[in-house]
Order: C-alpha cells, then sequence, then structure tokens
C-alpha cells in the first residue's frame, strides 16, 4: 500500500469519527434542550416576556439546570409550579417592587468572578449599575420602588459562623444618590450611642414612608433588630438576635430568622415573626431550619426557600404560627409577588 492510500484511509477514518462525535453532540444537546424543557416531568419553562408589572405573578431565579439557569422566571402566584416564562436576564439575588427591580449578577471573568447590582425597570432593562464587593446575598427594594438595598459578602461565605464580613448598601433609584455601606450611619444601642470596629449590618427591608428601614447589626456575638432612618443616617437597636427581617406588608410585623439554642451550628436558625408594637415573638411552624430573608406573599403568608434538589426549593407558611409548611415551586428562589 502507497503512503498516498494510507494518508486517504486515515484522513477518511478521521472524517468518519468526526461525524460520529458531532451526531453524538447534538443528539445529547438535544436530549438536555427536552429536558430543561420538561423539567423532569416538572414544569415547561419557555423562552418570553417578562414585566414587573403584570399582576397576580410570581416571579423569580429558576435553577434547575439548563439552558435557562439563573433567569428570572415568572409563573401565576396562583399556580406557582406550573409552567414557567423565562425572561433571558441572569441574577443570583433578585427582589422588585411598584415596577422596579435589582438584580445581584455575577461578572464572569477570566480569572475570577466580580459581581455587580444592576437596577431594572418594569421590562427588566437596565437604568442603572453598581459594583458590588463580594458574593451577593441578600437584595430588597422598597414599597414605592425608589429605594433599592443589596448585601454582600466581602469575608466568609455564610451566615452560619462568626468569620465573615458583609457590606450593605442602599440607593435612590431615582436620583442616583448612593450610600455605599450602612456602617457610615450613626449607631444608638440600648438607647446609647454605639461605636465598634466589629459591626456588620445586612437584611435591609423597607417600609412605606421611603425614609424608614430594617435591617441586622451583629456586634460583639449578638445580633439585634435596628430600626434605620435615612433622613437622618442613625440606625436604632429594637430586639435581640434577630437576622434578615422582612417587614410585612401592613408594616406592623416583622418575619426573621433566630437562632436557636441546642441546633447545630451550620443550621441554627427558626423562622419567627415580631410584633413591632408589642414586641411579641411567635414561632413558625417550620421545624427545618432556615437560612433566608422571607418574603411576604400576603399580609398572612410567609415564602421561603429551602435548599432542594437543584439549590433551593420555595416554601409557605401562615404567619401566624400555625399550619404546615406546603412546597409551592422546585429549582427557585428569590421570589416576588406583583399586587394582582
Amino acid at each position: 500500500m502507497t503512503l498516498r492510500s494510507r494518508i486517504l484511509i486515515l484522513a477518511s477514518a478521521l472524517a468518519v469519527l468526526a461525524a460520529i462525535a458531532l451526531a453524538s453532540v447534538l443528539h445529547a444537546s438535544a436530549r438536555a434542550e427536552r429536558r430543561d424543557h420538561t423539567q423532569a416531568g416538572g414544569p415547561k419553562i419557555t423562552p418570553g416576556t417578562v414585566t414587573l408589572t403584570a399582576p397576580g405573578r410570581m416571579i423569580f431565579r429558576n435553577m434547575a439546570w439548563g439552558p435557562h439557569r439563573d433567569e428570572l422566571t415568572t409563573t401565576p402566584a396562583s399556580a406557582p409550579s406550573g409552567p414557567r416564562t423565562a425572561s433571558g436576564v441572569k441574577c443570583l439575588r433578585f427582589y422588585a417592587a411598584s415596577g422596579t427591580g435589582v438584580c445581584l449578577q455575577a461578572v464572569h471573568g477570566p480569572v475570577s468572578d466580580t459581581y455587580r447590582a444592576l437596577i431594572l425597570d418594569a421590562k427588566l432593562h437596565t437604568t442603572a449599575h453598581y459594583d458590588v464587593p463580594g458574593i451577593p446575598s441578600r437584595a430588597r427594594v422598597s414599597p414605592s420602588g425608589r429605594y433599592a438595598a443589596w448585601t454582600a459578602f466581602v469575608g466568609g461565605d455564610s451566615y452560619a459562623g462568626t468569620n465573615f464580613s458583609t457590606r450593605t448598601a442602599i440607593v435612590d433609584t431615582r436620583t442616583g444618590a448612593y450610600i455605599p455601606s450602612l456602617e457610615a450611619f450613626r449607631i444608638r444601642k440600648d438607647g446609647k450611642a454605639y461605636q465598634s470596629a466589629d459591626v456588620n449590618f445586612w437584611g435591609v427591608t423597607f417600609a412605606s414612608d421611603d425614609n424608614t428601614f430594617y435591617a441586622t447589626l451583629a456586634t460583639k456575638g449578638s445580633t439585634y433588630l435596628v430600626r434605620g432612618d435615612l433622613r437622618t443616617r442613625t440606625l436604632t437597636t429594637l430586639h435581640q438576635n434577630v437576622e434578615c427581617p422582612s417587614l410585612s406588608p401592613d408594616g406592623t410585623r416583622v418575619a426573621y430568622k433566630k437562632r436557636v439554642k441546642g441546633l447545630p451550628k451550620d443550621a441554627p436558625w427558626h423562622l419567627y415573626v415580631l410584633d413591632l408594637k408589642t414586641m411579641r415573638e411567635t414561632p413558625l411552624a417550620e421545624p427545618r431550619s432556615v437560612d433566608d430573608q422571607a418574603v411576604w406573599k400576603d399580609t398572612h403568608t410567609v415564602v421561603y426557600a429551602l435548599p432542594g434538589d437543584y439549590g433551593a426549593d420555595l416554601y409557605e407558611l401562615p404567619a401566624n404560627g400555625t399550619g404546615k409548611p406546603q412546597r409551592i415551586s422546585v429549582s427557585a428562589v428569590s421570589p416576588t409577588f406583583t399586587v394582582s
């Protein structure tokens, strides 16, 4: 056999192998896409239009593997486990109110990721963006849509231990006025001015007056619910052992996670609701540890995430301490409910 014949045979064999490999890749890709769109027997996901003002919707980060993973998706709030419409906008954390959204997003670089906060309009168009100094953790928008807040880990990556540091920012979405860290605010603890190098803040939640907000303050190994005032740049402690507060729609209660003695160090929290007038605590009927900033679906119901097969699933529970947890959506996190 001549050298030319051998080369032709080798070239033909390589061409056949390449064709087989390409066919296998295409077949696997088609199967993966089919699996993604059927969610392994779960809700179907299709691309489409997602807006922040469509009434009666739940908007959230889809966590199922496939081409729409991490995208903001929507379902009817009355059927949260139903078919999903995917927006194409990817977020790690998300929240929205009155047609304004905040999306905490990863920017993938050649060596490492960086992070940013996008302010979104009702059609999910970016109107402003800000650098985020660490791993995104919490996000909120005020009821009017005027203010947005976010928290990032700048040291460590979990609230469970004590070796972490956070940075919490607030921005006026109308004027662009930007507060890069709540550490610039004056603190009043137990009625006295307070300063300490170890203070951390996280988990902002806004009242309806576009001035008052609540958050967690951590110092000297303890956590506190603080009430913030944007005009006076002050923070006042209200109640101990409160993390990731979420203000009810009527402004009278805060849902939060509370460290409970006897639970594992990596899962130490139970959900509670605090009456802001009486400071009476009500434990909610969720026996598992919840590491999330709960969302109020309405004045009677809170929604929160627990670990699931694809990262997290969403559950709902009455806010008065009765009932049982109900899973409402799989492979989902960071929900927002639009007004019906």
